[in-house]
């Protein structure tokens, strides 16, 4: 191996040409995935305090940002409903209705922009009056076998209405394969599944209970479900259980503290990956920005980087946008 002089790194980064062709990772607008919350109304556009930027938008506007979002080259749209509490239910029901929020918000997507993918979120925690991703029994414990009968009825319902791409958020074990069979069974063989595999019972997702109405309803915590952040290993198993059952994809959640579980998923099984930029990573971008500590669109492109640096094939980021302009400039 050569040595310094006949050796110097830093030729190839003297000036910005020679950086741009050596780059190892590419970062493109086809990279991101936007999640967007759905809201009742007409015309609606209900800011969220505790995400500075986002906002929760009626079926009408949500179209409209699915055009802008086509047009700005983003694949993919996440959908995610702020069902009203009149419509929450101990078991969840709403998320059953044909006509629920996520099901009106994908037929009125895919009749204005049909070639943009739809990502919808399988778990009932949105439409629950106690904040649990599944039912819950007399001792507090969130039933398993119970919850996933549900949870496929919820992703046929989804797949109905024209979801691409179904995503259990759950953690329940199981439910991938009896999805992926319902599915099938259905005439749906096209329609993927991203399995949250390794959805870690994380500090993060505050802003994001905000967003979907469920803060303030969560009777516990979610750790009887959702993975230990101290484990890693374990991750792996959930991400081989997935994958056998018929995940086409699987999502690590949160994203950038896990940047270590992302690598070895994608190392191990060699597959697609993809990470959840969750809502409290964001706000603490935005913060950061706010307060001066830091350039908001280095932070957001750097961010992002990362992500496809440690094994990526795409990012769920309310960024999205924003990031896509920085991306076409």
């Amino acid at each position: 191996m050569s040595h310094y002089p006949a050796l110097r790194l830093r030729r190839t980064r003297a000036s910005g040409w020679s950086r741009r062709l050596h780059a190892e990772t590419v970062l493109t607008p086809a990279d991101l995935i936007w999640p967007l919350f759905v809201t009742d109304g007409e015309g609606v556009e209900e800011p969220i305090a505790s995400l500075p930027g986002v906002s929760r938008w009626s079926v009408d506007a949500i179209v409209t940002l699915a055009r802008d979002a086509a047009a700005l080259g983003i694949p993919c749209l996440a959908l995610f409903p702020n069902t009203p509490h009149d419509r929450r239910s101990e078991r969840g029901e709403e998320a059953l209705n044909p006509d629920n929020l996520m099901c009106r918000a994908i037929r009125a997507i895919k009749d204005a922009v049909p070639d943009i993918g739809l990502l919808t979120d399988v778990a009932l925690d949105p439409y629950t009056a106690h904040g649990h991703d599944g039912l819950v029994d007399e001792a507090g414990y969130v039933l398993n076998d119970a919850t996933a009968e549900i949870l496929v009825e919820q992703a046929l319902n989804q797949a109905r209405a024209g979801a691409d791409i179904i995503a259990p958020s759950d953690m329940m074990d199981g439910r991938v394969g009896l999805i992926r069979d319902a599915l099938e069974h259905e005439g749906h063989a096209n329609v993927q599944i991203m399995a949250y595999a390794a959805k870690y019972a994380s500090a993060f997702y505050g802003p994001f209970r905000d967003a979907v109405g469920s803060r303030g309803l969560l009777k516990g915590d979610k750790k009887t479900y959702q993975m230990d952040p101290a484990n890693a290993e374990e991750a792996l198993r959930e991400v081989e259980l997935d994958l056998g059952e018929g995940a086409d994809s699987v999502m690590v959640k949160p994203g950038l503290p896990y940047l270590d579980i992302v690598r070895r998923v994608k190392e191990r099984f060699e597959v697609p990956v993809f990470a959840y930029q969750v809502s409290g990573e964001y706000a603490m971008i935005e913060a950061a920005a706010a307060a001066g500590a830091g350039d908001r669109d280095a932070l957001v492109l750097e961010t992002l980087m990362a992500f496809k640096r440690a094994g990526c094939s795409g990012v769920l980021t309310y960024h999205a946008v924003h990031a896509a302009r920085l991306l076409n400039a």
